[in-house]
């Protein structure tokens, strides 16, 4: 990959929007990651597996494409030698100018069924606008004023195709009611797990028994209960705040995530992981 996942991310910080138009491989494999960001990957050539939200999903063809939503939780597994892909990467600045007014309809389809094909003549289309917001990006703020309006406007675009190829597409989606209970569980965990990391708080939010509401998370996981999904999201955002921020104290790291002591945090880490907080960032900075 010709820039590193960092320099991209920054990229997306600076501007708002990076766009990737060829990527071989992935740079993360076997690494939870959980971005702020909106990410948007479609594959040109190759077969790729992962984890989202722990729920396996494999691209298996050229112009499938897969929607990352921000907050959520992707783990790379494998990839073919000759597997490639475009990528476009939106910050949380720009997601949240997007958010309400494009979102608001057909949000589901995006965000509950995240990987679907598009035809040559879609792919070509969503290409042409991602070269349009390209040529709007080579001009400095100062040159064009009004560029970031611009880059709005053209994403809201690429957002009204795709979800004009979606209706085309799949008229007759439907999910079913587990499928549906274990992805809001999915978005309470990413808005309230600084607020509570007890089963009973989320089965309450989804008016569901404890003992219902684990056996049908259990169902859609392949045997994972909810108490054992939480725990993960948790070391997963732990893990990240603990490598990226190597400034932040573990007690910071601990209040972050909604600890109200540091020694809970730590035990909560051990309990889970099978090591210290500290030996995880110790080994990770070393890499």
């Amino acid at each position: 990959m010709a820039n590193s996942f960092d320099d991209v991310l920054q990229r997306a910080d600076r501007d708002g929007i990076a766009i990737d138009h060829e990527v071989h491989g992935w740079s993360q494999l076997g690494q939870d990651l959980v971005l702020p960001y909106l990410v948007l990957t479609m594959t040109i050539n190759g077969t790729a597996r992962a984890l989202y939200d722990m729920v396996e999903v494999s691209t298996k063809r050229p112009n499938e494409l897969f929607v990352i939503m921000p907050g959520h939780v992707l783990k790379p597994l494998e990839h073919s030698e000759d597997y490639t892909f475009a990528r476009v990467i939106i910050s949380p600045t720009i997601f949240e100018d997007l958010r309400f007014s494009l979102f608001s309809h057909d949000y589901d389809k995006f965000h509950h069924a995240p990987l679907y094909t598009l035809t040559n003549d879609q792919r070509d289309i969503l290409l042409a606008l991602n070269r349009q917001i390209d040529k709007v990006l080579s001009y400095v703020p100062e040159a064009l004023p009004h560029r970031k309006n611009m880059v709005v406007s053209l994403i809201a675009i690429c957002y009204e195709y795709l979800n004009l190829f979606r209706r085309e597409q799949d008229k007759r989606w439907k999910m079913s009611r587990h499928n549906n209970l274990f992805n809001q569980f999915c978005d309470l965990v990413v808005m309230h797990y600084r607020e509570s990391r007890e089963v009973q708080f989320y089965a309450e939010k989804l008016h569901l028994t404890p003992k219902y509401f684990s056996k049908i998370i259990r169902e859609v996981t392949d045997g994972l209960s909810p108490a054992d999904w939480i725990e993960q999201y948790i070391v997963t955002q732990a893990q990240q705040l603990l490598k990226t921020h190597p400034n932040m104290t573990i007690q910071e790291v601990a209040y972050l995530l909604g600890f109200n002591e540091p020694a809970t945090f730590c035990r909560y880490y051990k309990r889970v992981t099978g090591q210290t907080a500290k030996h995880y960032r110790n080994n990770a900075l070393r890499l």
